[in-house]
């Protein structure tokens, strides 16, 4: 089984998209960054979807970040309770559970478990990437033993869903998503226009899940009753949106993408209306060489059969 370590701010979609990893791969390890909601909400998210699956070996989780790189002022960053709710789960507020987070910081797991094992352990990345950057910065060495990094972030020529011009995870930590961008580590991205166009659930979705009648199903039922009602007013789209989900998946089973080109990424860090906003070169226009492999087109049946496996073998 792969090995991968999976870096979240856990509420809502994340939640599913971390039991998809847990179904998928052998996580050595999840993270946590600051970005949706409270940050010790997200750590205990994390820790109750965890327990949700009944692991046969222990998942340990490691607290990160609370903020973007350069969060030096009191304001903390922009956090999505309208979307995900106060506790980062919908409407549901579930129990706190016995395991408790590590005590070793995020960066250090990070470095450490890559240096243990080159070449074995890919990262996936469904936040803001500030415990990304800070683990290259602090040592650079190991950017050379990561096989992959996918990356949930971004848009490709397309609106975003924080700004008009920037994708909530970019935007958040813009400095962190150009170190990454430009670290030489072999990067799939999956953009916010990937999860408008191919992983809404809609409510005849939600009656095929709600069916299923199991522990798992109930949960996605739980958290994303919520944000269906609430992506109507922040995204006029009429269904839940699993973009976490969507790159998971498609780190799983890359036949997910029916298309993909490599392209050349980078960020916006200072503009006064486009900070975060990401270009995608489609024609090359600036000569520089890709460095992004970019998913175009996702395989939506194929997407959906994949999390009804995921939701029907937690019982």
């Amino acid at each position: 089984m792969r090995r991968i370590i999976i870096d979240t701010d856990t509420a809502g979609d994340d939640a599913i998209a971390l039991l998809t990893a847990l179904h998928n791969f052998k996580v050595e390890g999840v993270t946590i960054a600051g970005g949706n909601v409270a940050f010790d909400q997200e750590v205990e998210n994390a820790l109750y979807t965890i327990q949700l699956t009944n692991p046969k070996e222990k998942v340990p989780v490691y607290k990160g970040y609370e903020g973007p790189m350069l969060s030096y002022t009191e304001k903390g960053h922009e956090t999505v309770e309208n979307i995900h709710g106060d506790y980062g789960m919908g409407d549901a507020k579930f129990e706190k559970v016995e395991q408790r987070p590590e005590k070793q910081h995020a960066i250090d797991f990070i470095i450490e478990k890559i240096k243990a094992n080159p070449g074995a352990i890919s990262l996936l990345a469904i936040a803001p990437l500030t415990n990304i950057a800070m683990a290259l910065k602090k040592d650079p060495s190991i950017i050379k033993d990561i096989p992959h990094l996918y990356i949930m972030g971004g848009i490709n020529n397309s609106l975003g869903n924080i700004t008009t011009s920037a994708e909530y995870n970019f935007y958040i930590d813009p400095e962190a998503a150009r170190i990454v961008l430009h670290s030489g580590i072999p990067i799939t991205m999956v953009g916010w226009d990937m999860c408008i166009k191919y992983s809404l659930m809609y409510n005849e979705d939600f009656n095929k899940i709600a069916n299923l009648n199991t522990k798992g199903s109930q949960f996605f039922l739980d958290i994303n009753n919520f944000v269906k009602k609430a992506n109507k007013d922040a995204h006029k789209v009429d269904g839940s949106t699993h973009p976490d989900t969507l790159l998971v998946a498609i780190a799983a089973d890359e036949s997910l993408m029916s298309r993909y080109s490599s392209y050349y990424v980078d960020i916006e860090t200072r503009g006064e209306l486009t900070r975060g906003h990401n270009i995608v070169d489609l024609h090359n226009t600036t000569g520089n060489e890709p460095n992004v492999r970019v998913c175009e087109s996702v395989d939506r049946e194929k997407f959906k059969a994949a999390l009804i496996e995921v939701l029907k073998t937690i019982k």
